[in-house]
């Protein structure tokens, strides 16, 4: 598993030579395709040669393509993630309803907790207790949608007056660009466990080739959410800086470790726990923080 998130932001060409990624523009560098996890492709002046996307691929390396204004577009998947994949889908087919009924619960509780964190830091004392209250009376499957209204309280807290989540703006720009990372993240893990993304345990729109991965991201939006609104309004550099996130620190099953290797870890422990039937623990990173140590 790789440890570099790379961004390609001016024009140049991307080619493969010798275990190498190239990156041809007004000079050019090498980084070996083995330390790459994650590679945003900013620009669309960028071009890329079939065997450089061929053994990124090989290499479970994570390719998003953002647009021409900079936002992610689309992403590269793998037809097959694991050695025994027809395996995993057999299995993930066979999910029962009452299993993923708990396990849903367990998510949006600890994404509820999260958001009233988060609320708790900035100051906002009456909501947090709300939503702790709520985080409690989650129910197998959320039958109260518990998740619905917290959101409307957590985002009324985090937005000003007559703004939201479709209100447009820098922030709004900042949050979809951090989750679009965060689930082409989740997507990679999925895929390399050898599971359809496709197949989700809550989401179900048929539209979305990526419903497993917006089930999984829930519990760590806020990590997002806290990045985007600690930025200055038209910080130039919010697009690197939002990437940055999958680079935090955090904890899982008591190791300390970067973000993006804890999602993997969330991700087995949660397949573990659906082919099991409910047994055992689903880990989610926690103790995340922004930090430069080990990474670039």
């Amino acid at each position: 598993m790789g440890f570099r998130t790379v961004l390609i932001s001016s024009r140049c060409k991307l080619e493969y030579r010798l275990n190498y990624l190239v990156i041809r523009g007004e000079t050019e560098r090498k980084i070996y395709v083995k330390e790459i996890n994650t590679l945003i492709v900013q620009s669309t002046a960028v071009s890329l040669t079939a065997a450089a996307l061929c053994e990124l691929t090989k290499h479970h390396v994570k390719v998003i393509f953002c647009d021409e204004k900079c936002n992610p577009q689309t992403e590269l998947i793998p037809y097959y993630g694991a050695h025994n994949t027809s395996k995993r889908y057999k299995q993930q087919l066979r999910w029962s309803d009452e299993v993923k009924r708990a396990a849903w619960a367990r998510i949006i509780r600890e994404k509820v907790e999260r958001q009233a964190a988060l609320l708790g830091e900035m100051g906002f004392r009456r909501e947090f207790e709300m939503l702790r209250s709520y985080a409690a009376d989650v129910r197998d499957g959320d039958p109260t949608n518990r998740e619905g209204h917290a959101a409307k309280v957590y985002f009324n807290c985090l937005f000003d007056p007559g703004e939201g989540r479709k209100s447009g703006g820098f922030v709004n720009g900042c949050l979809n660009y951090g989750y679009a990372v965060l689930l082409s993240c989740f997507n990679r893990e999925i895929a390399a466990e050898g599971y359809l993304t496709q197949l989700g345990i809550w989401h179900d729109n048929e539209f979305n080739q990526f419903n497993l991965a917006c089930d999984l991201m829930e519990p760590l939006r806020p990590i997002v959410d806290k990045a985007a609104f600690s930025l200055e309004e038209g910080d130039e550099a919010f697009k690197k800086k939002m990437a940055n996130v999958l680079n935090y620190s955090a904890v899982i099953g008591g190791r300390r470790t970067t973000l993006d290797l804890a999602i993997e870890a969330y991700v087995r422990s949660f397949t573990d726990y659906m082919n099991e039937g409910g047994a055992g623990e689903i880990l989610f990173p926690t103790e995340v923080k922004e930090t430069n140590e080990g990474r670039e």
